[in-house]
């Protein structure tokens, strides 16, 4: 089984900063896929950044520009380096690992969520 553990969420002012992290762990072989869905309250759930394993990045029209995302291959870790954070950021931050390759079960693939982060920006 794969586990995807997150950390970093909090309450930050308007213009700070945060760097959210999430940690894969479990019979890992490979990874294709992490990044970083939100979710506020009363919306639905949207993509805010992912990263392949190969380094290729996607983002949210909405993050571009504010938000990098990076990987540790070897750790099976990604992070998401918010900056400029304004209150429309606010929302629960869930972790995603998609196509995890297991290494002690053969051709098993499976996609995987973390439980979420709570990133809340106020002043």
């Amino acid at each position: 089984q794969v586990q995807l553990v997150e950390s970093g969420g909090g309450l930050v002012q308007p213009g700070g900063s945060l760097r959210l992290s999430c940690a894969a762990s479990g019979s890992i072989f490979s990874i294709y896929a992490m990044g970083w869905y939100r979710q506020a309250p009363g919306k639905q759930r949207e993509l805010v950044a992912g990263i392949t394993s190969g380094g290729s990045t996607n983002y949210a029209d909405s993050v571009k520009g504010r938000f990098t995302i990076s990987r540790d291959n070897a750790k099976n870790t990604v992070y998401l380096q918010m900056n400029s954070l304004k209150h429309e950021d606010t929302a629960v931050y869930f972790c995603y690992a998609d196509r995890v390759v297991a290494s002690d079960v053969p051709k098993a693939v499976g996609d995987y969520w973390g439980q979420g982060t709570q990133v809340t920006v106020s002043s």
